[in-house]
């Protein structure tokens, strides 16, 4: 699987942004393809940050009616990568 195509999107959400502040954890939605071992050599290559440790979430889609009938988001794959001290990302530049 290719680098550039693990890393989907950086999760900026009021939890995140706390996390960020206190323990250095960063989340990022990633191709559900995607193991831990792959997502934390794309993070280190990409970032040009050190990696202490990463957590996959599989999130199931939600149900959600249009009209009658009953339709699902689709699933995905989230990823908390934590990353060792003195190290950061700019969440901005992302």
């Amino acid at each position: 699987m290719e680098m550039h195509s693990i890393l989907k999107r950086m999760l900026v959400t009021e939890k995140s942004t706390i996390e960020k502040d206190e323990k250095n954890k960063y989340y990022f939605e990633v191709d559900s393809r995607a193991n831990k071992i792959e997502i934390r050599k794309a993070a280190e290559k990409l970032l040009k940050v050190v990696v202490d440790d990463v957590h996959v979430i599989n999130i199931k889609g939600k149900k959600k009616r249009m009209g009658r009938t009953m339709g699902k988001r689709k699933d995905w794959k989230k990823a908390v990568i934590t990353l060792s001290p003195g190290n950061s990302i700019d969440i901005y530049g992302v």
